[in-house]
């Protein structure tokens, strides 16, 4: 198996990588980012936003794998997330057409749900809030699109929920840090659950799926159980053995989602990224239930425990 894994630098894709070696894949990294020190083959710096870049390095693959996204809560401009994100999968699926390979996999995100209080499964009303969730959402329509151009074409949309473990700065390893190392204000009242997954179970169903043992189609990917905001606090206080209950002081919805915008204000006159976002704020608070019925009815079996995955992050990685 020749496989090109565009974004394979990045969080998921380094764990990635590894898994589709070991299982005895030839994989060539395409990535933004330089090659990582000692690294002197298999790997192309190029930016997917450059078809004349990208395009040669397609030849010869049986399967192409984006992960590369502009992701972040605070892209700047803007336009930084349709130009990466919509026009780069169309020079992905452009290279794909022009080199005959005739398999994908495309690695989306629940964020083209946006808000509910409902588990969503993969045909729940699309409702993306922020601009992540609008060009994946439409990024998933030129994959379609690349799909329908010819009969034998096959592709694959897994739509992680946020992930984290070892290495990553994201949404959860912030909360696990500042729950750990203070100051933690809860805003709202944490009954509203969080979907979140391990990036070594993420990595190895997108393997899972590139060992072609997987139908074609739209997946979800959430470790169970879904946890609440209070939960995951309790988690981290009891990972650290501190015997203490509830998150302590609480911030009504409304008042933090008024800071967030004092705090967009002040970021746009800074010129500058704050920590508080209205955004990040509205997502903190949110619910996200994810139904993985169908990623789990093709047999798959996640290798970490999601509570585990947890405990480690909160005593070694933050």
């Amino acid at each position: 198996m020749n496989i090109l894994l565009i974004g394979g630098a990045g969080f998921i894709g380094s764990v990635l990588q590894r898994v589709l070696r070991s299982s005895g894949a030839h994989v060539t990294v395409l990535d933004i980012k330089p090659a990582p020190e000692g690294v002197t083959s298999d790997y192309v710096q190029a930016d997917i936003r450059d078809f004349s870049a990208i395009a040669p390095h397609f030849e010869s693959r049986d399967l192409i794998i984006n992960l590369a996204a502009e992701h972040r809560d605070d892209v700047r401009p803007i336009s930084l997330y349709d130009e990466v994100n919509v026009d780069g999968a169309r020079n992905i699926c452009r290279a794909t057409s022009q080199a005959g390979v005739k398999w994908q996999i495309f690695t989306s995100s629940v964020a083209v749900y946006g808000e509910s209080s409902e588990p969503l499964n993969e045909d729940s009303r699309i409702a993306y809030f922020n601009d992540y969730g609008r060009t994946k959402f439409l990024a998933e329509g030129v994959y379609c699109e690349w799909l329908d151009e010819e009969a034998d074409h096959r592709l694959h949309i897994v739509r992680p929920t946020v992930v984290f473990g070892p290495g990553n700065r994201g949404n959860v390893y912030n909360l696990l840090r500042q729950i750990k190392y203070g100051p933690f204000l809860m805003v709202g009242d944490g009954t509203n659950v969080k979907a979140i997954a391990h990036v070594d179970n993420v990595a190895g169903f997108l393997a899972y799926v590139a060992s072609d043992r997987v139908s074609p189609g739209i997946y979800n990917y959430s470790d169970g159980p879904d946890l609440s905001i209070n939960q995951i606090v309790e988690l981290t206080q009891a990972a650290l053995g501190r015997n203490i209950k509830g998150p302590g002081l609480r911030l009504p919805l409304l008042v933090g989602l008024a800071l967030g915008k004092l705090a967009d204000l002040a970021a746009g006159m800074l010129n500058r990224s704050l920590p508080i976002s209205a955004v990040r704020i509205r997502k903190f608070c949110s619910s996200s239930e994810i139904d993985a019925t169908r990623m789990l009815g093709t047999g798959y079996t996640p290798p970490r425990d999601i509570r585990e995955g947890l405990t480690e992050m909160v005593r070694v990685h933050v």
